[in-house]
């Protein structure tokens, strides 16, 4: 009777290490393959900025809500409409890293050393929010959904902005061109707030329409991504 949960938590585990090491290997190969060198220690400054927080999500997870694992570890979104955004997010992903690899590669930017490690601090930050996130919202699936019993979160970072966990993912992408060494890598960071800005439409019209007490936090926290602007 006890191998089925423990079976269920070694599978979570391999299925994490091959999503993150997959991960980890396509961005090197985004960043490193552009700029023709592995020489770039911004590049790998980032990945460890990235790689020892996941890490941290990722153990805690494991440790405290298993469940709330497997639902990270979802992918695909039935909405047509919501799989266009999230292909959309991918390509300003893709452009980013690609032109902070060019950037290296020709030395078109000159960003100091101190700003690079300014910005790999926000990176953290971005994670230190995202985990807060994920322990006050036991419910935050990658794909828009509702799940049996579900109940509007809005408690930590949820009383502050309705989607703080995009608020997270857009410090941790705004400040990832900069980390990188590329003024140029920040091009695509317009297009992403576009998308997130879809994104967020997108789900609080299912939300509001599936899961009960949604309308009223909408009309108690009126602010959906940055506090005061919108």
């Amino acid at each position: 009777m006890a191998e089925g949960p423990e079976l269920s938590r070694l599978g979570l585990i391999g299925l994490a290490l091959r999503r993150l090491a997959v991960g980890l290997g396509a961005l090197m190969a985004l960043l490193l393959v552009p700029a023709g060198t592995l020489r770039y220690w911004e590049a790998w400054g980032f990945l460890a900025a990235l790689l020892v927080p996941m890490s941290v999500v990722l153990i805690y997870l494991l440790i405290r809500d298993p469940a709330l694992l497997a639902r990270r570890l979802k992918a695909g979104e039935q909405d047509p409409e919501q799989g266009l955004v999230i292909r959309m997010g991918s390509l300003c992903y893709f452009l980013a890293f690609v032109l902070a690899g060019l950037d290296r590669r020709f030395a078109w930017s000159h960003v100091a050393p101190a700003v690079v490690i300014a910005a790999d601090l926000v990176i953290l930050f971005g994670y230190a929010l995202f985990l807060q996130v994920l322990r006050a919202n036991s419910y935050a699936s990658r794909v828009i959904e509702v799940a049996q019993g579900q109940q509007p979160v809005t408690n930590g970072p949820y009383a502050v902005v309705r989607h703080p966990m995009y608020a997270a993912i857009l410090l941790i992408f705004g400040a990832a061109p900069v980390a990188l060494g590329s003024w140029w890598a920040l091009l695509p960071v317009l297009p992403l707030v576009l998308v997130l800005v879809a994104r967020i439409r997108g789900e609080e019209r299912f939300l509001a329409e599936q899961l009960p007490g949604y309308r009223a936090y909408l009309e108690r926290t009126r602010y959906r991504l940055v506090p005061h602007v919108w």
